[in-house]
């Protein structure tokens, strides 16, 4: 008589386990978290990060961070408290004044307090940086992605137009605009409210920000819009809508995120030049670019105001930058191992 035999953990065996079943992937494995375990595993990408984290930690904590400090950005301590100013206004201790009242010195003038200014300061310019790179890039993404999949038409009346815009200086643009708009919006003779002045720059950087976003997307869709899995959705019936979101956007997140990445840091430094200029950031808001102005003013006499927005611009704009590249060779599957 022949025996059959049965396998033990399979389904036919009486008595016998289920057999393992697959397991869906570990939160680990997916690619935000792999990305991230990379960065750590890259020294200099990992000490960009934790330098852009200080960063925005102190930015949020501004507030408690000068409570506990028992300064304010705003109050004239060198004017209200004799002793601390000589007549020319500049700091009678050494080193910009710094002592353990003032830890990073006065400023010259009006004897306000450095360290709380810096604390401020980096407020105001994430503020501006990172609502012009949320502007910048859902803009750069709309025009983009809808340019490179539509093409025809389309695609040349938008690479005509995005070469014009280009052509501008936006430097001299963003001075000339700038007083233009607050003039418009504001009436003769009344005081710009605070949020007049950050609305402006955001306005005047996210109009030409999200053209080289806008350029690069378009030439990267044109290119997967006839790859075989965007051609296979077309045929099996898929609409424009869902061959745009679940087809192209996934394969164009990567540039989203570099992109993002190095446009905070462009637009801390173009705010800071044009406070620097006159046009950004007004009294009496903290602003790095202001203090570095008033810093070059006075650096002969005091050279240690400068220094510490100077440090703190070129700290954070180097560390964002490093952070950018090290997102970008991440995200580039040409480097993975």
């Amino acid at each position: 008589m022949a025996v059959v035999e049965t396998v033990a953990g399979t389904p036919d065996a009486p008595g016998a386990p289920d057999a393992p079943r697959a397991r869906p992937p570990a939160p680990q494995d997916r690619p935000l978290r792999a990305a991230l375990r990379r960065i750590r595993r890259d020294r200099v990408g990992a000490a960009a990060l934790a330098v852009v984290l200080l960063f925005l930690l102190l930015a949020l904590a501004a507030p408690l961070i000068a409570a506990l400090y028992g300064k304010n950005p705003v109050e004239h301590y060198g004017q209200n408290t004799p002793g601390l100013l000589s007549d020319g206004g500049l700091p009678m201790l050494p080193n910009g004044g710094i002592s353990g009242d003032f830890w990073f010195g006065l400023e010259p003038g009006l004897g306000r307090d450095v360290f709380t200014q810096l604390l401020y300061g980096i407020r105001t310019s994430l503020l501006i940086a990172f609502a012009s790179a949320v502007i910048t890039t859902t803009l750069g993404v709309l025009v983009g992605v809808a340019v490179g999949y539509l093409g025809g038409v389309t695609d040349r009346l938008f690479g005509f137009l995005s070469h014009v815009l280009l052509a501008f200086p936006t430097l001299l643009l963003l001075l000339a605009l700038s007083p233009i708009i607050q003039s418009r919006l504001v009436d003769p003779g009344t005081a710009e409210p605070e949020w007049m002045q950050f609305l402006v720059l955001i306005l005047v950087f996210s109009a030409f920000g999200w053209i080289p976003l806008a350029l690069s997307l378009r030439a990267s869709v044109r290119s997967l819009r006839e790859r075989d899995f965007v051609q296979s959705a077309r045929a099996l019936g898929a609409g424009g809508f869902h061959i745009v979101v679940r087809e192209l956007l996934p394969n164009v997140r990567a540039q989203l995120l570099v992109h993002a990445t190095m446009a905070v840091p462009t637009f801390v430094a173009s705010e800071a030049v044009l406070s620097f200029l006159g046009v950004g950031i007004t009294e009496p808001i903290p602003d790095w670019g202001r203090m570095i102005a008033r810093g070059s003013e006075v650096f002969q006499a005091d050279p240690t105001y400068m220094f510490f927005p100077g440090m703190a611009l070129l700290l954070f704009v180097l560390a964002f930058n490093l952070l950018g590249d090290a997102v970008r060779d991440t995200l580039d599957p040409r480097a993975a191992r």
